[in-house]
């Protein structure tokens, strides 16, 4: 790989977002290697080897980001406990291949910490890509959801199980007299101090209720910028209290998220459909991947920006990945789940705007050569992550993204 200025990468596209969370970002992309890949999803894409038998692999819509964290629980729109791939902020048309290489990548960067033996982080990344050439030969999408999960996806679908809307509620919000207020949560939420942000927002929401023919349910209560994720930190977020079904204690939280062009952009071969703007890639995809969506999920259109508003929920959760260090079986359990996730998701857009059909699909998934080129290029790009990273922590401590935070 050519040797580049990853510090003039970061700064060319980090450029623009909000000082105060381009920080929150730069202080957790600075902790460890697997943080700094995600927050750096686009030099992922950029690095992409323009020649490379990895690109033979058939197309498919691709969450484009999929890394260990973009797989949690979610509620979906049926009212039913799911756990899949959750973040399709990238989504976009390209070879399988570069969802599981970065999946991978991300797998081996996550495990470097938990000190597990060279021969079970070896066992994981096989089993999952085993899994998912299974999943995929077997050409049948499936689901994962909390009356058949079973090892820790199971044990986290029942624990979310047992939150109540309500709970979640008086977590994030207090009454105050007859209304609701958002709390102000360290490392979740930061003040609205601008007013006619403010007022932006309610009139969003007016006009939003309107198109929705509900207008008492979007009524707005209150509003904070919200802090969430690593990669999108530094990009206008809100959260928003609403009236919902007409008492306190039925009060709806929303999280409103400004939408961008996808990252893989200066990688993508494929031809792209024409979208009418970002939000609406983010969510037709979404809607397309997943098996079930999540609950209020809507492309709109904002202070001249392409927004993805969705409901929060209780139900929202990720496996805690670390706290299984010490037992193998889990682990491999876990991304076997993982890889047969990723060719789910595969096969449910197969055939779709460019997307390989299912047959294509399914013949890939009886090969077994491009588990090892994938492990290849996992092992190759996980080292340079490493030596970007180290460069990244050192010139951020000397100041040298100051402008872009100031």
């Amino acid at each position: 790989m050519d040797k580049r200025d990853v510090i003039d990468r970061l700064r060319r596209f980090n450029r623009g977002r909000e000082p105060e969370r381009l920080r929150l970002k730069f202080d957790r992309t600075a902790e460890n290697p697997f943080r700094f890949l995600r927050g750096s999803c686009h030099l992922f894409y950029e690095d992409w080897p323009r020649h490379t038998a990895l690109d033979a692999a058939p197309a498919a819509w691709l969450c484009g980001d999929l890394h260990l964290e973009n797989f949690g629980s979610y509620k979906g729109d049926n009212g039913l406990t799911y756990f899949d791939i959750n973040d399709f902020d990238e989504a976009a048309l390209a070879p399988v291949t570069w969802d599981l290489t970065r999946l991978i990548t991300s797998l081996r960067l996550a495990t470097e910490p938990l000190e597990l033996a060279p021969g079970i982080r070896r066992r994981l990344e096989k089993a999952c890509l085993q899994s998912y050439g299974t999943a995929l030969a077997a050409g049948k999408a499936r689901w994962i959801e909390r009356a058949v999960a079973t090892g820790l996806i199971g044990a986290l679908l029942t624990k979310v199980g047992k939150r109540s809307r309500r709970d979640f509620l008086d977590s994030r919000s207090v009454l105050d007299g007859k209304h609701r207020k958002l709390r102000a949560i360290n490392g979740k939420t930061l003040e609205i101090t601008d007013k006619a942000e403010r007022q932006r927002l309610d009139e969003f929401l007016q006009y939003f209720a309107d198109q929705q023919h509900n207008p008492d349910f979007y009524r707005l209560l209150d509003a904070k910028r919200r802090i969430a994720g690593t990669g999108s930190l530094g990009l206008e977020r809100f959260v928003l209290l609403v009236e919902g079904e007409g008492s306190p204690s039925k009060n709806r939280l929303l999280d409103l998220k400004e939408a961008r062009p996808t990252a893989l952009a200066p990688a993508l071969r494929q031809k792209q459909p024409r979208w009418d703007n970002p939000a609406e890639r983010t969510i037709l995809l979404q809607d397309r991947l997943q098996a079930i969506p999540p609950a209020l999920l809507h492309p709109v259109r904002f202070a001249g920006k392409s927004w993805v508003m969705r409901e929060l929920q209780p139900s929202e959760d990720r496996v805690e990945f670390a706290r299984a260090a010490h037992d193998a079986a889990a682990l491999e359990d876990l991304v076997q789940h993982l890889g047969a996730l990723a060719a789910w998701s595969h096969l449910r857009a197969s055939g779709r705007q460019g997307a390989a059909d299912a047959d294509r699909l399914v013949a890939f998934g009886e090969t077994k050569s491009w588990q090892g080129e994938v492990r290849d290029y996992a092992k190759i790009y996980a080292k340079l992550v490493k030596a970007d990273w180290r460069a990244f922590k050192d010139a951020y401590r000397k100041g040298a993204f100051r402008k872009l935070l100031a």
